[in-house]
């Protein structure tokens, strides 16, 4: 475990060997975590917060995700931004069908999460529902700062393994509860 912390701070120099020495799995994980694509799945309010993360004040392009595509086959992450209606159910469910694995999901908003203030039969009560969601993004709408957190706990995961084998093993997400941020919290990297 002391190899994985160094290799968060230090990248690709922080392995214990060089990436012709190096274990295969270990620098597989390190592309992935940093080169993962998001789906563009906007539903509501959230999906305004989400543009503005993928704006130059916020730059998720130091995560490797600047590019949001519009092709489910060419992305690995699903922002799910927003409240989801019980007509918008079956489409989510075939967009993430048709993503590459593996795949992780990330929802944003207590309206995804929970369907919010929406309490009625129009609206899925969590989109948890449908997809497995690994990481929770809360508020209301949540700031770019949340998601940012968002991502960077997804992108640990991703980088420890513990997902694919959680993956695996029950074949349910992650489900990890994420605290709200606002700007004047800093965002650091390789905290947990």
């Amino acid at each position: 475990m002391a190899g994985l912390t160094s290799f968060k701070e230090d990248g690709i120099a922080g392995l214990e060997h060089n990436f012709l020495t190096g274990r295969v799995e270990d620098i597989v994980k390190w592309a992935r975590s940093r080169s993962s694509w998001p789906a563009t799945f906007g539903l509501a309010c959230c999906a305004i917060e989400m543009m503005g993360t993928g704006g130059p004040h916020f730059d998720m392009a130091r995560f490797g995700m600047e590019v949001f595509r519009a092709s489910p086959r060419q992305a690995d992450v699903m922002i799910v931004a927003g409240r989801v209606s019980q007509k918008m159910a079956p489409i989510l469910r075939q967009i993430h069908d048709q993503m590459m694995e593996p795949k992780w999901v990330i929802s944003m908003g207590v309206c995804a999460s929970s369907g919010g203030m929406f309490n009625n039969y129009a609206i899925v009560q969590g989109v948890d529902q449908i997809v497995p969601v690994d990481v929770y993004a809360p508020g209301c709408p949540p700031g770019p700062e949340t998601l940012l957190d968002a991502i960077v706990t997804l992108h640990e995961e991703i980088q420890s393994g513990e997902l694919m084998r959680r993956r695996e093993a029950t074949g349910a997400g992650a489900q990890i509860h994420i605290d709200s941020r606002d700007s004047s919290t800093p965002l650091t990297i390789g905290r947990r």
